[in-house]
């Protein structure tokens, strides 16, 4: 069972984007680092876990030299490698990475886009540390950016691009959209616009089970990689809140956390 704790207070609210939350634990500083999203700026918190002392930083939308863009950040997102963390932002103009603590930005790559003006949006979203040294991020073209990582610097490389799809990632070619997708020990975890969970086998995509709990949108999701149980544990009905972002704040699933559409707060709860 879980109890709610004090509320991490925001510089601004939570723009309604899914999975609109990252959480980096940093167990040998005792700290746990949140990131939100509010149009063209990220809230980062660093809270020390006896609560008592919060930190603050924002960081803008950025489009190569310029100091400040207004393109919308789409998403923020910490990648664990094993010989460093980042954090990386992407929004309609680019993508960003910073050291961990979001001190220094120390990659820029910006998005191809079209002399003319078209109907179709451009953004990236959709971030993953893959295997030792690769961050991959989705592109509205479809495309699968890899990237090269260094243990350390700024010598970050583009090594791949996957084009295997023909629309944004964040697009599924279905009769309902799929907001939200973890992968734990080969099992996909995707929820949907439908309320629906589903569980699927990686390798195959063969579908093993499906929850139909819920009577609205999934808007986010999130597995603690370490309990090895999919369980139901906790509920709680949040009134008039559209909730955008809910992450573990650790892996074995003690607390966990949440952000809701223009709430200036992150809501915590541990378990009693």
């Amino acid at each position: 069972m879980y109890h709610k704790e004090k509320s991490i207070q925001l510089k601004s609210s939570a723009s309604a984007l899914y999975n609109n939350l990252s959480v980096l634990r940093i167990a040998p500083r005792c700290l746990t680092y949140f990131t939100v999203v509010h149009a063209n700026v990220v809230n980062m918190v660093s809270a020390s876990w006896d609560g008592l002392n919060y930190s603050h930083r924002q960081l803008q939308s950025k489009e190569g030299n310029v100091a400040t863009s207004s393109s919308l950040i789409m998403q923020a997102a910490w990648c664990v490698l094993p010989s460093r963390d980042l954090l990386v932002l992407t929004s309609q103009k680019g993508i960003q990475m910073y050291e961990s603590d979001g001190s220094i930005m120390v990659y820029w790559h910006a998005l191809d886009t079209p002399e003319t003006p078209t109907a179709k949006a451009v953004f990236a979203r959709g971030i993953a540390a893959v295997r030792e040294k690769y961050i991959c991020v989705g592109v509205s073209s479809g495309s699968v950016l890899v990237f090269d990582v260094p243990s350390k610097g700024s010598n970050i490389t583009l090594s791949e691009v996957l084009e295997e799809h023909k629309e944004a990632i964040t697009d599924m070619a279905s009769d309902t959209s799929c907001s939200s997708v973890k992968l734990w020990k080969g099992t996909v975890i995707a929820g949907y616009g439908t309320g629906q969970i589903r569980l699927y086998e990686g390798v195959t995509g063969i579908l093993h089970a499906e929850v139909n709990a819920h009577a609205r949108w999934i808007y986010s999701l999130d597995i603690a990689p370490f309990t090895g149980l999919i369980e139901h544990m906790y509920n709680e009905c949040v009134t008039d809140t559209q909730i955008c972002g809910a992450k573990f704040c650790d892996g074995d699933g003690y607390a966990f956390a949440v952000t809701g559409y223009d709430l200036s707060e992150i809501i915590r709860y541990t378990q009693a």
